[in-house]
């Protein structure tokens, strides 16, 4: 690992759970149910069909909306901070929205489930002399658990000439101008597990210094600073050359194909979501010159939804030609939210949570062109689903390659916030989905925690062909963590921990194998690629433990990997091999990357 100094290396092992997890609860959630029509007397109900549902609307109490002339902005923001800074498994939920114009002297923090945008076109139509600040002194300088935040559409101009991002999983950082420079490291370079940039531009450097692991995709930047373990670029404008393993870089000089989140904005006092258009071959931003390329829906043709409306409304609003809105809050589901229609958005605000009830999948979508899922968590409930997100049904089949399917900033999560079950995290059935930047979680502390306790044996199962995943991270999963079975498929960028708690080596034994690889290319597949893939153990509960492979895929010339590494954290638990039965193991107590640069 490179860095500026000495002082900027982080220790030698750095994982969250070594200092413990903090979950400080915050009071429930502001927002109410808002009943959607009168309810018709039984001999109504039978003659006619349910009053349709009206669009657009007021997004609640937990959408904040300022303009420059709104007085106290620093002490509202801050107020949300001290309640969002330590609640890692609390209810709140927050958006914090800034209308076009120049904002001076703010330094909005951001905590737990908590999102900062402009509301421009353009990110530079909305300018903060000032900063939006990640860091770590709630976990006495270990950014490692600084989830579940993030910021968009905003131009940033940094009192000290640099912004500091120090995040980990489930913190975007899309669509944003940074004037100087972004620090992605924590107060004092402490522990730090990230991340991921997209859409953006930072005129200055970007320090990672103790970060991990990082992606970047089609931005622009001044610089970069340093890597530590796996750093991947793919489209950005001034990224460094291709070097991995030293420094470990893998650089692609564009993305394949991808297309931007949806965002809110206004146009005049209207609000508007814009749909960006897809690209292939990307490089750089999509809003550097002018008018974004894309097309946009009036909020009115949104189904608003407050926390506390039912299943059957969402699925109502859906039919009746509706997308979904979802502000800030938790939504409980007796049954899927089901998105039969092409190019339905379903567009979450301020961390929007789905907690799907006694067993039943959260989001199942039809095998249709074009449906945009972006900005909400899926958190599983304490009766078993099989599924909690599912792109297409089983054996979707339809070429959707002009129109693709994305899911976007869609994070799951099984246990944590308490006991939480499924067998398979997010299926992806559909031809041609983009998934880009998901963090699949069974979770490894907080509450409903245990080997068995959130026992979910997949994270990210696919089946559809021609799939592309950009950002993907996917961790502690009792099986295989990603099972690709799809042909052609492509990832750029993976980040994977094996499951902390295993008891025994028994417990995670696969056949004559030992350990379930984290990453599983079907033994079918024939054509595949990946570039910039990493895998981690910390086998704390048994150190004795070891996995055989971080990676697993049938040996044919069409299926290749690039840049690829494990580490054991700290000696707890070692890897035999890398990928399949090549690689060097893992060495004892030394936390250092076992890599191969090309496979086979």
């Amino acid at each position: 690992m490179s860095a500026s100094s000495s002082d900027s290396r982080p220790p030698s092992i750095g994982r969250r759970t070594l200092l413990g997890a903090a979950a400080v609860a915050t009071p429930a959630v502001l927002g109410v149910a808002t009943p959607a029509a009168a309810a018709p007397s039984p001999a109504a109900s039978a003659r006619k069909k349910p009053r349709a549902l009206p669009g657009g609307g007021d997004l609640g109490p937990n959408v904040i909306v300022f303009d420059p002339s709104t007085p106290g902005i620093q002490a509202r923001l801050d107020q949300v901070f001290r309640q969002q800074e330590s609640a890692q498994f609390g209810t709140g939920r927050y958006a914090l929205l800034f209308k076009p114009g120049t904002y001076n002297g703010l330094n909005a923090q951001l905590g737990f489930y908590t999102s900062i945008a402009g509301l421009g076109l353009s990110p530079d139509d909305t300018t903060i002399n000032g900063d939006v600040t990640v860091d770590a002194g709630w976990f006495n300088g270990n950014a490692t658990q600084n989830f579940w935040r993030s910021a968009e559409n905003l131009a940033l101009v940094p009192v000290n000439g640099t912004n500091r991002w120090a995040v980990a999983q489930a913190a975007p950082f899309r669509r944003m101008h940074v004037r100087g420079g972004l620090n992605l490291s924590p107060t004092g370079y402490g522990w730090a597990s990230g991340g991921y940039i997209a859409d953006s531009r930072i005129d200055g450097q970007v320090g990672p210094y103790s970060q991990q692991q990082w992606y970047t995709r089609d931005s622009a930047i001044g610089s970069w600073l340093n890597g530590v373990w796996n750093m991947v670029f793919s489209g950005v404008e001034g990224a460094p050359a291709q070097s991995f393993p030293n420094p470990p870089y893998t650089t692609l000089g564009t993305t394949p194909i991808s297309r931007e989140k949806p965002f809110l904005y206004l146009q005049g006092n209207d609000y508007r979501v814009f749909l960006p258009e897809k690209r292939t071959n990307a490089r750089g931003v999509t809003w550097g010159n002018g008018t974004p390329r894309g097309t946009s829906l009036p909020l009115s043709q949104f189904y608003v939804a407050r926390p506390g409306v039912s299943a059957a409304t969402l699925n109502q609003a859906l039919a009746e030609g509706l997308h979904l809105l979802l502000t800030p809050g938790i939504y409980h589901l007796d049954r899927p939210i089901q998105v039969n229609r092409a190019n339905t958005v379903v567009l979450g605000l301020g961390y929007a949570t789905l907690i799907p009830d006694g067993g039943v999948t959260a989001v199942q979508v039809a095998d249709v062109d074009g449906v945009r899922l972006a900005g909400f968590l899926v958190d599983a409930g304490p009766v078993n689903s099989a599924t909690l997100l599912e792109i297409g049904p089983r054996g979707a089949s339809r070429d959707h390659s002009a129109n693709p399917t994305t899911v976007q900033d869609v994070f799951v999560r099984i246990g944590g916030a308490g006991a939480g079950k499924a067998t398979t995290s997010m299926v992806i059935n559909s031809r041609h989905t983009i998934v880009d930047h998901t963090w699949v979680w069974r979770a490894d502390h907080g509450e409903g925690v245990g080997w068995e306790t959130n026992r979910a044996d997949y994270g990210v199962v696919v089946n559809g062909d021609d799939v592309l995943a950009t950002g993907l991270f996917v961790e502690h999963f009792n099986k295989y963590d990603v099972q690709w079975n799809g042909q052609r498929g492509r990832t750029i960028f993976f980040q994977n921990e094996k499951a902390y708690d295993a008891p025994n080596q028994a417990a995670i034994q696969n056949g004559s194998i030992k350990g379930y690889a984290a990453y599983k290319v079907g033994d079918g597949v024939t054509t595949h690629e990946g570039w910039g893939l990493g895998s981690y153990c910390y086998y704390n509960v048994n150190p004795s433990i070891v996995q055989h492979h971080g990676f697993a895929a049938p040996v044919r010339s069409g299926v290749r990997f690039h840049n690829l590494l494990v580490v054991s954290l700290g000696g707890q638990g070692q890897y035999e091999c890398v990928i399949n039965d090549t690689g060097s193991p893992t060495s004892g107590t030394s936390t250092v990357p076992s890599t191969v640069v090309s496979y086979p």
